[in-house]
């Protein structure tokens, strides 16, 4: 690779052993995926958090973050000193609701671990969002900026949403380049490379939530991790949609980036998404392809009884917290069931102040944030059976939990949590 004076001097130590160290895991990797060299990012969302197991493992104490950034963040078996990042960095979801410990089955002294990491990495400029929607909660990078993101929906909507750049990256990329403000220049860095690769003509109309889920899984199996552009009959979408969109696209393909023509940020027409180039390949999304969709996201599933319906992923937006708290008001979730919505612990405050999760929780209902049962693996005791508005927790529950997990719309999960029985369809 090819590295200016600076990058030099950094690798060579003269910023300290921690920049040191990141250069050569940055130097290293940019090597493998085949970069000449190294470009400036200006916005940084990894994970610092340091309570998962895994984590843990074989640390002298529980709190020694220094080794923990060291070890995970920065791939060295030497403990340095964790220095300030040099650019605005956030961390995405994680493994713990400190509000909610107890539910997912945490101890206190679990959540008073993850407190303190929060206090210690937020001192050297880790700006605790704890979600998989950074720019939900005001991290809203601009058309052109260079980031190091984690997190794959949270990619997807950075690319082709904002328009911004960045390929999904690791926990040590990020780390490395929250303190360099470097990352490799490959993938999505790259204009040519962000040009859609296939076309797919949308028949079937997407209208609601579960519609756009449905299309993105779709897309996702077609293109894989290949760029889409859509056309045909789509109406306008709100944030939320494209969200459930590039979330289930990643999830059943490798999608991050897509375009529609006057939506996405780099789609003024189909001829600017492609670049002038002929698609690759054009495919068809039919009513028979929404069909196809919806019952192989649900082909894990037979039993109807359900005993725990979890709603936000990704976390939900204000207006989701708005809808759900209004389907639940002065109702009573069954006995039986267990219902936990999650949202950023921003919007819930939000939520707190409204008045939203009172209603939730007068229902029957708990309002998490912080993280996911897909992150977690926790789910309430006696979990059988899971139903979902979400296609990227019902794509990857069944294998991370080994539950049965039934997807649908927002109305066909309330009526499970109501009912403790799946009668959803098309």
């Amino acid at each position: 690779m090819h590295l200016n004076d600076r990058e030099k001097a950094m690798l060579d130590g003269a910023e300290g052993p921690a920049r040191q160290r990141a250069m050569d895991l940055l130097v290293r990797y940019g090597s493998a995926l085949g970069a000449e060299r190294l470009i400036a990012v200006t916005n940084v969302a990894g994970t610092w958090s340091s309570t998962t197991p895994w984590v843990q493992a074989d640390l002298d104490a529980p709190d020694d973050f220094d080794t923990i950034f060291s070890r995970f963040n920065l791939d060295s078996d030497d403990t340095v000193e964790t220095p300030q990042a040099v650019v605005s960095t956030c961390q995405l979801i994680h493994g713990i609701d400190t509000r909610n410990h107890a539910l997912q089955g945490f101890s206190r002294e679990k959540a008073e671990l993850q407190r303190k990491s929060e206090e210690f990495f937020g001192r050297r400029g880790v700006q605790w969002a704890s979600t998989c929607t950074p720019y939900q909660v005001g991290n809203v990078p601009v058309k052109g900026e260079h980031l190091a993101w984690m997190e794959s929906s949270a990619v997807v909507y950075a690319n082709a949403v904002l328009g911004a750049r960045t390929n999904v990256e690791g926990r040590e990329s990020t780390g490395a380049a929250s303190i360099t403000g470097l990352i490799p220049d490959f993938g999505l860095h790259i204009t040519e490379n962000r040009l859609a690769t296939h076309r797919v003509r949308v028949e079937a109309t997407p209208e609601t939530m579960m519609d756009w889920g449905l299309l993105g899984y779709a897309v996702g199996e077609m293109v894989m991790d290949d760029i889409p552009l859509l056309s045909g009959a789509i109406p306008q979408p709100r944030p939320m949609h494209l969200k459930h969109f590039g979330a289930a696209a990643a999830s059943s393909g490798g999608v991050e980036m897509y375009h529609i023509p006057g939506v996405t940020a780099e789609a003024s027409s189909e001829e600017e998404a492609l670049g002038g180039r002929a698609p690759r390949e054009e495919r068809v999304y039919d009513a028979a392809a929404r069909r196809r969709a919806f019952e192989h996201i649900n082909a894990q599933a037979s039993n109807r009884s359900v005993d725990f319906v979890m709603l936000g992923c990704p976390h939900n937006s204000i207006e989701q917290m708005w809808q759900i708290a209004t389907l639940l008001d002065g109702r009573k979730i069954s006995p039986d069931v267990a219902l936990w919505v999650h949202t950023p612990r921003q919007i819930r405050t939000l939520c707190d102040d409204c008045g939203y999760t009172a209603v939730i929780e007068r229902a029957g209902g708990h309002v998490m944030s912080d993280s996911c049962p897909a992150i977690n693996r926790a789910t309430p005791p006696g979990t059988n059976v899971i139903a979902t508005d979400s296609c990227k927790q019902a794509h990857y529950l069944p294998a991370i939990t080994g539950k049965q997990t039934w997807f649908g719309s927002l109305d066909h999960c309330i009526d499970a949590a109501m009912t403790g029985r799946w009668n959803g369809d098309l």
